[in-house]
């Protein structure tokens, strides 16, 4: 058996259940979707920023790795940016809704 069908099987496994005695509702399920997902991006925005700091530490003044650098800065602080106003655009359509 693949890892893929097994890992959807044992989500369904693991899952099956909460649906079966109604603790867990399409609205808790997203939140949870939504949160996990802000939870990776936020790592990976961290490790950039560290990727980002490492590279103009190592670049020690030659031309191209300062430029390499700065597209790493650029690419941090856009990411960054793009987080921050996606956690505010899901908590301002949430409110609008009264979710």
């Amino acid at each position: 058996m693949n890892k893929k069908a097994f890992i959807l099987i044992l989500l369904g496994v693991l899952t099956l259940p909460n649906l079966a005695f109604a603790q867990v509702t399409i609205q808790s399920m997203v939140n949870a979707a939504v949160m996990t997902t802000l939870y990776i991006a936020s790592g990976i925005i961290v490790i950039l920023w560290i990727v980002t700091g490492l590279l103009f530490l190592t670049a020690q003044g030659a031309p191209d790795k300062v430029t390499q650098g700065r597209k790493a800065l650029m690419a941090s602080v856009a990411g960054t940016l793009l987080i921050i106003v996606a956690t505010s655009a899901i908590y301002l359509v949430g409110s609008a809704f009264g979710l």
